[in-house]
C-alpha cells in the first residue's frame, strides 16, 4: 500500500465490481484524503463456469484467491457477497466491516412472466444452490430443477429473459430462474423480477444481501479507514445467521435458510432446514441479545426436531448458494 492509498481487490464479475465501487465510493466521501483503487482478481469459480461447484469440491471458490492477495500484501481490502465466505476466515484475516444489507430475499423471474405458484406443471426451473432447489421442490413438487451456473445476466439470459448482450444457451430452455434479488437490485434488473419470494416460506441463504468488507488482522490503519462503514444491525443478524450455519456444521451448499432482525439490544432468527427433494422442512425461531448464542440455540432446536436426518440426506450434494 502506498502512503496514502488502499487497494481494494473483487471479483471480476459485473455484481462484485459493483459491489466493490459502492464501497468505495462511500470510502472516498468518508476520507477523501485517501487514494482508493480497485484491484481486478479472476477466482476460480469465475475462470471455471462449465464445472458443477460441487464437482469443484472445495470451499472459498469464488474467494480463496482474493485472500491469498490480502495476506500477500497485493490488496489492502477485499469485498465480497457476504455468503461467499467460508464460515471461518484464514488466520491473519478480520472483517473489518459489515455495511448496511440490501434486501435479503430471493426472487423468481420468469419468461412468461407468472409467479412460481401459477408456472405450468413440469416446467424448468434453474438454480445453482441446493436451498433455492429444496425450496423450489417444497412449494411446487410438480416442478423440475435444473443446475444453472454462470452471472446473474448469464441466468436470466437461460431463462429466455432478453438483456442487452449474450444469447440463450443451447438445450431445453428454462421457464424461470431464481436469484438473489439484492443482485437484480444492484445492476439495476428488478423489471425481471416477476416475483419476490417472502422469507417466511422462502427463507434466504445465511447472509445473502450482505456484503464482507475483509482486511488483515494487524492493519490497524485500513482497519480505521473502513470501520466507518460497518452496520450494527447488519452485523448481529449475519452473525446470528452465520452462528447458526456453523453449528450446522456446514457451509453455503446445505439446503437451509436464516433470517435475521434487531430490535434494539435483541434480535430474532428464523431459519429452516429443507430435504433436499423438497418433501419436508423443519423450521423454529429463537431471540437474544447474544448472536452467536441465538444462532447456536436454533440451530441445537432443530437438529433435535430431525434436521439432522434432512442434512445428512444432503451431505452429498455440496452445490453453492449462487447470487
Amino acid at each position: 500500500m502506498s502512503e496514502r492509498g488502499i487497494r481494494i481487490g473483487t471479483r471480476s464479475s459485473r455484481l462484485a465490481m459493483w459491489q466493490t465501487e459502492w464501497v468505495a465510493a462511500k470510502l472516498r466521501r468518508l476520507h477523501p484524503g485517501v487514494e482508493i483503487e480497485v484491484v481486478p482478481i479472476r477466482t476460480l469459480g469465475d475462470r471455471d463456469r462449465s464445472t458443477s461447484l460441487a464437482a469443484m469440491g472445495r470451499v472459498g471458490v469464488f474467494t480463496k484467491e482474493i485472500e491469498d492477495a490480502l495476506l500477500d500484501g497485493r490488496c489492502d481490502v477485499a469485498v465480497h457477497s457476504y455468503k461467499d465466505l467460508a464460515t471461518s476466515l484464514p488466520d491473519g484475516l478480520v472483517l473489518g466491516a459489515v455495511p448496511v444489507r440490501a434486501d435479503p430475499r430471493d426472487a423468481l423471474a420468469s419468461r412468461s412472466g407468472l409467479g412460481l405458484d401459477d408456472l405450468e406443471p413440469g416446467g424448468l426451473v434453474g438454480t445453482s444452490s441446493p436451498r433455492r432447489r429444496a425450496l423450489i421442490l417444497h412449494r411446487r413438487p410438480d416442478l423440475r430443477v435444473a443446475d444453472l451456473r454462470g452471472n446473474l445476466p448469464t441466468r436470466l439470459r437461460a431463462a429466455g429473459i432478453a438483456l442487452d448482450e449474450g444469447r440463450d444457451p443451447e438445450g431445453e430452455p428454462l421457464d424461470a430462474v431464481v436469484v438473489a434479488l439484492a443482485g437484480l437490485e444492484r445492476l439495476g434488473l428488478t423489471e425481471h423480477a416477476t416475483e419476490i419470494l417472502e422469507a417466511d416460506s422462502f427463507p434466504p441463504a445465511p447472509a445473502q444481501g450482505a456484503l464482507a468488507v475483509e482486511i488483515r488482522a494487524d492493519d490497524h490503519r485500513t482497519a480505521g479507514i473502513v470501520s466507518a462503514l460497518d452496520h450494527g444491525p447488519t452485523r448481529w443478524a449475519t452473525a446470528a445467521e452465520r452462528a447458526f450455519l456453523i453449528a450446522m456444521e456446514g457451509g453455503c451448499h446445505l439446503p437451509l435458510g436464516a433470517l435475521a432482525e434487531t430490535d434494539g439490544d435483541r434480535g430474532r432468527l428464523d431459519g429452516a432446514v429443507i430435504d433436499p427433494d423438497g418433501t419436508s422442512a423443519v423450521r423454529g425461531s429463537a431471540s437474544g441479545r447474544d448472536p452467536a448464542e441465538v444462532g447456536r440455540s436454533l440451530a441445537e432446536e432443530l437438529l433435535g426436531r430431525g434436521a439432522a436426518e434432512l442434512l445428512c440426506r444432503a451431505s452429498g450434494d455440496g452445490k453453492g448458494d449462487g447470487p
